[in-house]
């Protein structure tokens, strides 16, 4: 008797994973482990809003017509906290999730603004640059200041805002004033610090202002021109958020009049500044790229978040940590 075999059914084709920026290797490892990636940068990355299930990305802005197109997209993971490139209520129309990796980056933008801020007080890429260019360097025209018993004033009271906290107490045991209105009574009840009902209540005290809060309707241009007038002559100016918080029209303006003693910015509205920036004009203004998260260990940790995040939303979880 000859006996009947069913045909097995196929297998389900493997989902498609879009990776739109330069990724740590970690994270396009893991994606390849379950799915077919299509990687930056080659040019079919342009391709996902037709083709992609899910989509990795860092900088890459996403639009609201890209995400009208993305029919079979089941979910956008953003590295970092940051999430003002990508189009969140065009997403949400289409009932597309969009994540982010809230957290994984802190220490390292933490340490970031805290490496700007003693780059400007102590003038090291001042001297730097002079050094390198043969300039003759008389040190009683370039003193620095310090910073020991200070006040900080930290605007956004978030993980980063905390672990930037940290630093300042335990290097320098500065005073810290906070202002965040959004945040509970009893945020930081573990760390000495006195909140403030307004940011104009803290401007005229503050010896350093950094900031740590997201780019929104808000926050921007929310340090212009009142503000910076609010500031002390001396005071130093710290943005490793976003673009768009400081007005930096303003910011030039104020500080070719002499007023401030610096600012160290690594964030800017247009990105990356031109060479002929005015900003990038001023000896003490200390610049850089959109760095602030690039170490090796955030960009594995981040990366590898990234990836687990969107692989488990096409394995069928609810996604994580989703914005909208």
């Amino acid at each position: 008797m000859i006996e009947a075999f069913s045909t097995p059914p196929s297998a389900s084709p493997r989902p498609k994973i879009y990776i739109l920026d330069a990724f740590h290797e970690a994270g396009i490892a893991l994606a390849r482990q379950h799915a077919d990636v299509v990687c930056w940068p080659d040019p079919a990355i342009q391709n996902w809003p037709e083709d992609a299930d899910g989509v990795m990305v860092r900088m890459m802005p996403i639009t609201p017509e890209q995400l009208a197109r993305a029919k079979h997209v089941k979910v956008i993971c953003k590295q970092g906290v940051g999430y003002d490139t990508i189009a969140i209520e065009a997403a949400r129309t289409h009932g597309i999730p969009v994540c982010r990796t809230p957290g994984v980056n802190s220490e390292a933008v933490s340490e970031m603004a805290f490496a700007l801020a003693l780059s400007v007080a102590r003038r090291v890429s001042r001297f730097d640059r002079m050094l390198r260019a043969g300039a003759e360097i008389i040190r009683p025209q370039h003193l620095g200041i310090e910073l020991q018993g200070k006040t900080v004033g930290i605007v956004g009271m978030g993980n980063i805002g905390k672990s930037v906290a940290r630093k300042w107490l335990g290097a320098f045991d500065a005073k810290l004033l906070t202002y965040a209105p959004r945040s509970p009574a009893d945020h930081w009840s573990d760390l000495p610090h006195t909140r403030v009902a307004s940011l104009h209540d803290m401007l005229p005290q503050v010896d350093v202002l950094t900031l740590h809060l997201p780019l929104s309707a808000e926050s921007h241009h929310m340090i212009g021109r009142p503000e910076l007038a609010l500031m002390k002559k001396n005071a130093i100016l710290i943005n490793v958020s976003r673009g768009g918080i400081i007005d930096e029209k303003a910011l030039f303006e104020s500080m070719s009049a002499g007023h401030l003693f610096g600012a160290g910015l690594d964030v800017f509205e247009i990105e990356p500044p031109p060479p002929d920036y005015p900003l990038l004009q001023l000896e003490n203004l200390v610049a850089t790229p959109h760095a602030a998260g690039g170490t090796h260990e955030t960009q594995a940790r981040s990366a590898l978040q990234v990836a687990q995040q969107v692989i488990d939303v096409l394995q069928g979880s609810p996604p994580a940590n989703c914005v909208n």
